[in-house]
């Protein structure tokens, strides 16, 4: 296995161990709290820089395949969620704060399609 596949692989896996944690965290106490956006933000980054060395390993080429359209969209949704998420903690809302962990949910899961099917499709090779 490439060296830059080893990184890749170390940073999702880290991904989502920080995301796991915020969500889940947050689901458990069903409100947003300040130490849960740390956790989404570390997330966000490790799966950023994963996303990063693979781009690395495999270049300009970019292959439209189910992995790669849920892998953007789990990306994008990650880091929609994060920034809203911190939107909300600035604003400091109640009724947002007490909600906003159905979102996070939703988003998490999302991005567990293309973290699983890397996953496995690496696993068969």
């Amino acid at each position: 296995m490439p060296e830059i596949v080893k990184y890749a692989l170390i940073y999702f896996t880290l991904a989502l161990l920080f995301y796991s944690i915020g969500v889940w965290a947050e689901r458990i106490k069903k409100e947003l709290k300040p130490w849960h956006l740390i956790f989404f933000w570390l997330g966000l980054i490790a799966d950023t820089l994963g996303t990063a060395y693979v781009k690395k390993q495999v270049g300009d080429v970019l292959i439209f395949n189910f992995h790669t359209i849920t892998g953007i969209l789990g990306l994008l949704l990650m880091a929609v969620h994060t920034v809203w998420a911190t939107y909300i903690i600035i604003k400091n809302d109640p009724k947002q704060l007490t909600t906003f962990h159905k979102f996070s949910l939703i988003v998490w899961l999302i991005w567990l399609i293309p973290y699983f099917t890397g996953f496995f499709s690496g696993m068969t090779r």
